[in-house]
């Protein structure tokens, strides 16, 4: 904090606030659900060529980037927030302000994140300040639900900086109270399961899909999940059936499993699968 560029940075985001909560607006209020989020990556686009920062473009996967050079290609720092939002395309992503404060879906998850972005391009060329090596600032798709960091899978593996980036810095959410400062593991799966169908009287006793999802996250909830290291599951979305007095004919969920060491995880995917497996009609 006594570093003299550093303090020139704090200045320049105080100074600047009004500013950079009216771009944060701008932002969430353009859509950008899972899967769509072109229009926001359109924007970043226009906003890292007005910064002037170099080899703006947007890849094949959708991400958006722009590097910043400084005095050397190497070392290479990615600066990264996610473009989508975990709400469906049809929400009101309108913001409205109470007090001093924001209201919209997504205004910190990851609105914050993304004009972050723009305010430390911002600074760092304001205020003139000398980076060694170079910055390439990103905003992903695909971070939220079915996404699957498909983002940033595709920067590590087959964008054009695959093999070029040194660090990664990522902000999501709102807050500085925490850092995350090693990898967490994450698989995600939506189990899908059929059966004939039927009446909920005449054919009673026919294979129900409803029942076996229920009887495998029943299993599922029973898992002792350690604390240290830290690892946790959930069935995030259940849907199935037509009627209520109708023996449904599919029925599908989607869970997400994670830890924080990879033995952990896979001991966990392990026993998630024998669920899957025992479910049965």
């Amino acid at each position: 904090m006594s570093t003299p560029h550093v303090a020139q940075a704090f200045r320049f985001f105080e100074i600047n606030a009004d500013a950079i909560t009216e771009e944060q607006i701008r932002i969430c209020s353009i859509p950008a659900s899972p899967f769509g989020e072109q229009e926001r990556a359109e924007y970043l686009n226009r906003k890292f060529s007005g910064l002037g920062l170099t080899e703006v473009e947007i890849d094949e996967e959708g991400n958006c980037l722009g590097l910043l050079r400084g005095s050397s290609q190497s070392p290479l720092m990615v600066v990264s927030a996610h473009l989508d939002t975990v709400f469906p395309k049809d929400t009101n992503f309108e913001v409205v302000r109470r007090a001093n404060r924001l209201f919209a879906p997504g205004i910190a998850d990851d609105g914050c994140g993304l004009v972050a972005l723009l305010a430390i391009a911002q600074a760092i060329q304001a205020e003139r300040i000398a980076i060694e090596g170079s910055i390439l600032f990103v905003g992903t798709v695909g971070e939220e639900g079915e996404g699957n960091l498909r983002g940033v899978r595709h920067l590590f593996t087959k964008g054009r900086w695959a093999k070029h980036v040194d660090a990664f810095l990522s902000f999501d959410g709102p807050g500085l109270d925490r850092i995350t400062n090693r990898a967490l593991g994450s698989r995600r799966y939506r189990v899908e399961v059929t059966g004939p169908g039927g009446h909920s009287w005449g054919d009673f006793g026919l294979p129900n899909p409803v029942n076996a999802l229920g009887r495998a996250i029943s299993r599922l909830a029973g898992y002792p999940a350690p604390k240290e290291p830290r690892t946790t599951f959930n069935v995030g979305r259940v849907e199935g059936g037509r009627s209520v007095n109708a023996i449904p004919s599919e029925a599908a969920m989607e869970v997400d499993l994670r830890s924080a060491a990879e033995v952990e995880l896979q001991r966990l995917d392990a026993f998630f699968q024998t669920c899957d497996e025992r479910c049965g009609g």
